[in-house]
């Protein structure tokens, strides 16, 4: 493989696609050619991380329960229906330790 240069679809700027970044590629099983510079790949990756795609997850809705054998109030990350029986952290890593 030989050092390629493309053509940055965001700035225009031209970039080398090195040799070892191609073979790092092929290695990863990628089909496609970087399309956006360094520069521009730091920069979109920072604006994702600061509230887009990959960084703006919800924070989750917690519900108020009674572990089903300790006793003690807990929160849990569903609506408890009243049919099975809801632990605790403790006591679930207890049961569940078994499997």
């Amino acid at each position: 493989m030989e050092d390629k240069t493309l053509s940055c679809r965001d700035c225009g700027k031209d970039f080398v696609f090195t040799a070892s970044e191609q073979a790092f590629f092929a290695e990863k099983g990628f089909t496609n050619e970087p399309s956006r510079c360094p520069e521009c790949r730091a920069a979109r990756k920072q604006q994702n991380n600061r509230g887009g795609r990959s960084g703006g997850y919800q924070q989750r809705e917690m519900f108020d329960a009674v572990c089903a054998e300790c006793g003690a109030e807990t929160q849990v990350p569903f609506r408890p229906s009243g049919d099975r029986p809801v632990y605790c952290r403790d006591c679930f890593s207890k049961n569940n330790s078994r499997y």
